[in-house]
């Protein structure tokens, strides 16, 4: 469960959700059917796939260069590398409690049925670790590095001014994917079946991506022009609730709501800005607070309630026992984690 929940944060950093868990899954399912004798029933196999499950959402929400994060550093104006930084600070023991120690009683009782949905398999050579590693982790590493050049000493800076533009999130993506298919598929990157079948991997999340940003572009306009932004900026100004906490409970409201994570971060984040401004809260965290809130409870609205329902192999119920109590102690642990960090950093 530990390898499962470390390699998970891993492979997550810079992919989808949906990515990651249609990449890991397969393996993790594997690697369970393969635990000795004696030990592989179904509980077995789910303590092993859901801290996997609990990695992938974590990294999903709280750290940048995801979607949802990075669009809400853009709209609140929150520093990038410290959000990342915090993200990780935060989401690394909410994944542990969230994932292999909760699974402890979630697992138990739950029967699993032949999974409904197969990885696309495509037959090339299997990559060394060190570069699947350097694919995975070359977004981050950019992204940091450019953070870096803001704290060297300005006659130094001058010659790493390069660093600032390739750290920017969308480059650094483009370039992190500029240098893995040649470095994961060698000569065979020409070849039209591999081609394909990157291509169809590759758009079919990007659509759902584009279209979750516009519809929490459009809610999010309808909710400032109703007068949301200005109502939550009196009642933060009252001094009744932590503007953390009411961040966090609108991310949950619209996520329950609409069903995406991403359409919450974003709609919740272009709310806020006027309380980010008014209450002087550290935008970082209100970052941080919005997209543990964009987790809550996933149940039928939400595409990745029935894709992870198609992985596991479970019924209605134990999706509801296993993969929708883990997202709402990811929501619940984050948020306390956040207000505790918070008035520590």
């Amino acid at each position: 469960p530990w390898a499962s929940l470390f390699t998970a944060i891993i492979i997550g950093l810079p992919l989808f959700f949906e990515t990651g868990l249609v990449l890991l899954l397969p393996i993790v399912a594997s690697a369970a059917a393969a635990l000795p004798a004696g030990q592989n029933g179904d509980t077995a196999k789910l303590r092993l796939m859901l801290p996997a499950l609990s990695g992938l959402s974590v990294v999903h929400a709280l750290v940048p260069p995801h979607p949802g994060p990075l669009l809400a550093v853009n709209a609140l104006g929150a520093n990038l590398g410290l959000t990342l930084l915090y993200g990780l600070i935060v989401g690394i023991p909410t994944a542990i409690i969230a994932g292999p120690l909760l699974a402890r009683f979630t697992a138990p009782g739950v029967t699993l049925s032949p999974p409904l949905l197969d990885p696309v398999r495509a037959d090339v050579p299997t990559p060394s670790v060190g570069r699947a590693l350097c694919a995975v982790l070359l977004p981050v590493m950019l992204i940091a590095a450019g953070q870096a050049v803001a704290l060297m000493p300005p006659p130094v800076a001058v010659h790493f001014a390069w660093l600032t533009w390739v750290s920017d999130p969308v480059v650094a993506l483009l370039v992190a994917t500029l240098v893995a298919l040649p470095l994961l598929f060698g000569r065979r990157i020409t070849d039209s079946r591999i081609q394909g079948a990157i291509w169809t991997e590759a758009m079919t999340p990007a659509g759902g991506i584009i279209l979750a940003i516009g519809a929490g572009g459009a809610l999010k306009q309808v909710l400032v022009t109703a007068g949301l932004s200005d109502l939550l900026v009196r009642i933060a100004d009252g001094g009744a609730i932590s503007p953390l906490l009411l961040a966090w409970g609108v991310s949950v409201c619209i996520r329950l709501a609409t069903g995406s994570a991403t359409v919450a971060t974003i709609t919740t984040a272009g709310v806020m800005q006027g309380l980010v401004t008014a209450s002087g809260v550290e935008p970082e965290w209100m970052v941080l607070a919005i997209g543990a809130g964009s987790l809550f409870f996933s149940h039928v609205n939400d595409p990745g309630f029935w894709l992870v329902k198609s992985y596991l192999g479970t019924d209605m119920p134990g999706t509801f026992k296993t993969w929708s109590i883990m997202e709402t102690v990811v929501a619940v642990v984050g948020l306390l984690l956040v207000m505790l960090a918070s008035s520590i950093f």
